[in-house]
């Protein structure tokens, strides 16, 4: 038996496998459990051999026998090799198994010591190989392991294949990997003819960037910036060898490369890259080199940069597989990003100024003739540096905002030191771009750098601002700031007014304190328009109408009035925090839903179209949480991925993405990821100490938790963020909506009282402030506390009413679940419709939302049967008097012989509910057990 000590302990690929290969690896695991045998493909570096080691090691215990074979390049030429690796410690077990013929041809190919070929012994050697795999598979499982398939030997491929395809039923699997290349891969279909007919073919394919991301922090490498992990991802095209190549060298190395330039290529990967560069001409490197320096390379480009032969020397270079030929782009584009770094890396600096110089002039975009300019100077130059604030300017209004912090940076390179304006100056507008680029990382980096030189205040509070704002919702982080840069503002009302808005981001955020966010925001206002900026005015103003708007405070619809007057600021305008945000919450609050979507649908194009990712990441999720209050689930679900992916890979509004992205899953995906979502969203509010974000979260798992079943659970969730909610001053309903979900999840725990308790509290408020929707949902919760109590007619006029009304406003998901209520209570009326009738307009209802979460619930619902009403025996209708509605009907059950799981199912809560209402049961009535519920339906005493 050739099992490896590496195959044995899983425990030293799991770490790496886990990351960026969960769902190739489930599926492969899915073939070899069913029998079936696995070829993974791939081109180098991309995992295969991780993915490979971990299957090996995870299935080693099942097979009795594992046989292992790794190839190289350097050895494939030497016949039966792979076949001595896998044969070669098993032959004396079974050689006694083998007819002569077969035993000798198959001992000579292995120990080499006879002549053995495939022309002179192939139908011996092929049956040997054939038998020897039955033999063993007489004795158990056997599992083929083998690495690096195209290294194979032809001869021990030949006879693999001869074998796999003829072992028929016996327990005989292959797990292999071969490298491809490409983006599909599809040579790897010669290599089947090696596998078992039943081999199925799993691809893996690069790394995301937050893959990547992951990675290097698994790795040790978590000093690299985002920004880094970026440039990281872009130039090893998602290998995860070439990034962490990439990130041990960037990690090591003492200087990072400056904006513009390829990261630096360690030696481990060059020689992986360049070794065909050296068949090259020397004009064809040179023409490679202008390629790699120029952002779209072209034929035309070329050739006004000054190479000639522009398409000789590059017909060269993609017959060396150098470039990825396309007859319908005209681009050139390197057969990998790392070929472009690498050429660019390794050529001298004097050529590749000489590169960057022919660029200048060839290039017709000014960004780009900028950009090549200043790569192509030394030293300070001002022509050069306002060039380059010309071309970051064009790229800002253009909706590049990196493209002008790279562009802002290397402008501030150039800036002599006594020149207006200086450098620190173009620092800090770079900053300010890669803010709104979502590069928080560098964007501090540059304003830290800043501050150590600093003198004048306005650069000082400037610098000052950009550190808090790349602290994102973790505002806590940065508390220090505020006393040093309160210092800094002195006196000027402009300077102070920008510290003023942030002091009251601080307020809301860390303290939760909405009052004093108000006034901070209302103090910013004024400061602002003492020092006639405009723009912060306007922010000011935008933040105290939002804050106004959840408070429910009176004031708000005249602050919003007063953000949206003129003269606007199109910065303002679309961003995520300005007045057209505060407009879309008033809209969506005030339940108007066509109107909302209509305002963040604009706001979402002109914030992509500026390049405003942070803006980009809250608008999708608004725009998710629209389509999800309109029960468009599957749209809502798509959205609310796209704000989480593009949240994770940019480090910016994580927590709020995955709250939106839990309540989209909820309802429309998968209630596991939506729990597991929720707490990762009250983690990410809890670390950063975000009281408003973290009231959200819990709302979003209490919803998840009441569709997952766990009514208990959802109650102890929103019960906190009740309490959350009344600390902050939080007092319009119509910010969370979570009110209804208490109510239900109450009288679902047998708390009828307290849910009306909270019925009649929220329902002052949903009144004063005209909340249609919440009113209707709290009438959907009030019907179900009135079932509990007996009163089924009035209940039902109840829900038949909350139905019509949200389904008027356009709640869609809401009115079907008011319509699954009415058909619950329906169903338990005497003589109701077995089967599924009672449930058709909730389900008709769920499915036009796709509403798959709560359709399962229907299934269930339909499945358990139709519930009886509750019918006790009088000689203890006295005893079950003094229990609430849920426990009665839990007592009832036990009392008809009902399991746990049954009572579950028939009054839609989880076993756990059962267990803690029977608890209480017990109490109450001074019983120890279901054993004397039954006796108390018998009219006996308990003992």
């Amino acid at each position: 038996m050739t099992v490896r000590r590496d195959f044995k302990d899983p425990a030293r690929c799991r770490p790496d496998l886990v990351i960026g290969r969960e769902e190739p690896f489930a599926e492969a695991r899915e073939q070899l459990v069913r029998g079936g045998s696995v070829l993974l493909h791939g081109p180098a570096g991309i995992g295969k051999s991780t993915v490979l080691r971990a299957l090996a090691a995870e299935n080693a215990g099942g097979a009795p026998t594992v046989l292992r074979c790794s190839a190289t390049e350097s050895e494939s030429h030497l016949p039966f090799l792979a076949l001595a690796d896998l044969f070669g410690l098993v032959l004396e077990r079974v050689s006694g198994a083998l007819p002569a013929a077969q035993r000798t041809a198959l001992e000579s190919a292995l120990t080499g010591r006879g002549e053995s070929t495939l022309q002179r012994d192939g139908l011996a050697l092929r049956l040997a190989v054939l038998s020897t795999l039955r033999a063993l598979a007489a004795e158990g499982p056997v599992l083929v392991v083998a690495d690096d398939l195209q290294w194979l030997d032809s001869a021990s491929a030949e006879l693999l294949g001869f074998a796999a395809r003829r072992l028929g039923d016996a327990p005989v699997q292959m797990l292999c990997a071969v490298r491809t290349e490409g983006t599909e891969g599809q040579e790897y279909d010669r290599h089947l003819r090696a596998c078992p007919p039943d081999t199925r073919v799993v691809r893996l394919g690069p790394f995301s960037r937050t893959q990547v991301s992951a990675l290097l922090d698994h790795r040790g490498y978590t000093s690299l910036s985002r920004t880094t992990v970026r440039d990281i991802h872009r130039t090893s095209d998602g290998n995860p060898l070439f990034a962490l190549e990439l990130g041990r060298a960037l990690a090591e190395s003492p200087a990072r490369p400056r904006p513009g330039e390829p990261l630096p290529v360690p030696t481990s990967l060059r020689a992986l890259v360049l070794s065909r560069l050296e068949m090259l001409s020397d004009d064809a490197r040179r023409t490679l080199l202008v390629a790699s320096a120029g952002a779209r390379p072209t034929p035309a480009l070329l050739h006004a940069a000054g190479r000639d032969h522009a398409e000789e020397e590059t017909a060269q270079a993609a017959a060396l597989g150098l470039l990825a030929t396309d007859p319908e782009e005209p681009a050139l584009r390197f057969a990998h990003p790392l070929i472009s770094a690498a050429l660019y890396a390794e050529a001298p600096a004097h050529e590749r100024r000489a590169a960057h110089a022919a660029l200048s002039t060839a290039a017709s975009d000014p960004i780009e003739r900028a950009r090549h300019l200043a790569l192509a100077t030394t030293g300070t130059d001002p022509e050069v540096a306002a060039r380059l604030a010309e071309a970051a300017a064009l790229a800002r209004d253009r909706g590049a905002p990196s493209v002008a912090a790279s562009l802002g940076l290397l402008a501030a390179r150039r800036t002599p030191a006594d020149s207006t304006p200086g450098p620190d100056e173009r620092r800090l507008q770079a900053a300010e771009d890669a803010i709104t680029a979502g590069e928080a990382d560098l964007a501090r980096d540059i304003a830290r750098e800043v501050l150590t030189r600093a003198t004048v205040p306005a650069e000082r509070v400037r610098a000052w601002m950009v550190v808090i704002e790349a602290a994102g919702q973790a505002l806590g982080d940065v508390d220090a700031v505020f006393p040093q840069v309160l210092a800094d503002a002195g006196d000027d009302p402009r300077l102070l007014a920008l510290v003023h808005y942030q002091l009251a981001w601080r307020e809301l955020v860390v303290d939760g304190d909405f009052d004093k966010a108000r006034r901070e925001a209302a103090h910013a206002a004024d400061l602002a328009a003492r020092g006639a900026d405009r723009r912060t005015e306007l922010m000011a103003l935008a933040f105290q109408s939002s804050t106004e708007t959840l408070m429910g405070h009176p004031d708000a619809p005249a602050t919003i009035k007063r953000a949206l007057r003129e003269p606007q600021d199109p910065y303002v305008a679309c961003h995520h925090n300005g007045a057209g945000t505060a407009r879309f919450r008033w809209l969506l609050m005030s339940d108007q839903l066509p109107e909302a979507r209509k305002s963040i649908t604009g706001l979402l194009r002109e914030a992509r179209r500026r390049g405003m990712v942070e803006s980009e990441v809250h608008f999708l999720r608004f725009l998710a949480d629209t389509e999800l209050r309109s029960g468009h689930c599957g749209r809502a679900l798509d959205l609310a991925r796209e704000s989480l992916r593009l949240a994770r890979d940019s480090g910016i509004g994580e927590g709020a993405s995955a709250m939106l992205a839990s309540l989209a899953e909820a309802s429309g995906g998968d209630v596991e990821r939506a729990l597991a979502l929720a707490r990762e969203a009250a983690d990410h509010a809890e670390v950063d100490g975000d009281q408003m974000y973290l009231s959200r979260a819990l709302a979003a798992f209490g919803y998840a938790q009441s569709v997952a079943g766990d009514a208990a659970g959802a109650v102890r969730s929103l019960r906190r963020v009740r309490e959350l909610e009344q600390g902050m001053g939080i007092t319009d309903p119509a910010r969370g909506r979570w009110h209804g979900d208490l109510a239900e999840a109450l009288v679902r725990i047998g708390e009828p009282g307290e849910a009306q308790e909270l019925i009649n509290l929220i329902r002052v408020h949903a009144l004063r402030l005209d909340r249609a929707g919440v009113l209707a949902v709290l009438d959907r919760a009030e019907a179900l506390v009135r079932a509990a109590c007996g009163e089924h007619e009035g209940a039902q006029k109840q829900l038949t009413s909350a139905q019509d009304r949200l389904g008027r406003l356009g709640y869609g998901l809401e009115e079907a679940r008011a319509a699954f209520a009415l058909a619950r209570l329906r169903a338990r009326r005497p003589g109701a419709a077995p089967g599924h009738a009672p449930y058709d307009e909730a389900a008709r209802l769920f499915r036009r939302c796709r509403a798959l979460p709560w359709l399962r619930q229907v299934d269930a619902a339909v499945a358990a049967g139709p519930v009886e009403p509750e019918t006790v025996p009088a000689a203890t209708s006295a005893a079950l008097d003094g229990l609430a509605s849920m426990e009665r009907q839990v007592a009832s059950l036990v009392m008809e012989g009902a399991t746990n799981r049954e009572i579950a199912a028939r009054l839609f809560i989880s076993v756990k509910t059962v267990e803690a209402t029977l608890t209480r049961v017990y109490r109450k009535l001074g019983i120890r057990s279901r054993v004397d519920i039954v006796r108390l339906a018998a009219g006996r005493r308990t003992k």
